[in-house]
């Protein structure tokens, strides 16, 4: 299986959770020395792959393919985030910080589905997990807006993948996180909150806490499973009843 954005967060769990289930895991991130301690502790095989060059991403698809002797049987589209920006006025948003959010978030899921699918196709089977965000349903707490058009565009492609690859018996979906803090940017999003907001947001969750990158990485598990072979084209909202 196939994990993008492996080296931190959401990627690392996941790539953990799959390979203590005995799966060969592969992973790429533009995080070397995280993917190093990725490769060190875990045992995944990773490379540094920079997914907003799709030439480069198909390329790692087909490293995989030759590698294993076959199709890749899970892919899972982790890779995304802010790209290290803030929310800013819609009318100062530069094409360049547009274009980059986009491109990782919906470019980086395309090309390595588009590059993945072939080979699904010959198998007559895979499944596609692309993490999205609570900001595929409403409007991001990020107030980056490129992040919210992308995180609801990969929405899109989950549903429409699902109907087009169906009856190749590959399933397609889609896990929204809730607010979790996975790596420095959303610490120090949760950190700049003031008290009586986190006291809100955790207030706002049903099970009252936010969650871990662990509680995602069980429901990816799960829909890369045969225990939700008979589930496609949706998107499962792991936010804890927020």
């Amino acid at each position: 299986m196939a994990v993008s954005g492996a080296a931190i967060g959401f990627g690392r769990a996941i790539a953990a959770r799959f390979a203590a289930e005995g799966a060969r895991v592969f992973g790429c991130d533009i995080r070397e020395d995280d993917l190093a301690a990725l490769a060190g502790e875990v045992g995944v095989e990773t490379r540094a792959v920079d997914l907003t060059n799709r030439a480069a991403a198909g390329a790692w698809i087909a490293d995989i393919e030759q590698a294993t002797g076959g199709a890749i049987d899970v892919l899972v589209n982790n890779a995304g985030g802010v790209a290290g920006q803030a929310g800013r006025p819609f009318e100062d948003i530069t094409d360049e910080a547009w274009d980059e959010v986009i491109a990782i978030n919906l470019g980086a899921t395309m090309a390595l589905t588009r590059a993945a699918a072939p080979g699904m196709k010959r198998a007559a089977g895979g499944a596609v997990v692309n993490i999205a965000s609570g900001a595929a349903l409403r409007a991001s707490l990020t107030g980056v807006q490129a992040y919210c058009a992308a995180k609801h565009a990969v929405l899109g492609l989950t549903r429409q993948l699902a109907h087009e690859l169906g009856p190749y018996n590959i399933r397609v979906n889609a896990v929204a996180p809730g607010f979790v803090q996975t790596n420095e940017a959303t610490a120090r999003q949760w950190a700049a909150y003031p008290p009586e907001r986190q006291r809100a947001m955790i207030e706002g969750v049903a099970l009252r806490r936010l969650g871990v990158p662990d509680d995602i990485a069980k429901v990816v598990t799960f829909l890369a499973s045969e225990d939700a072979g008979f589930v496609t084209g949706e998107i499962l909202s792991v936010n804890g009843g927020a």
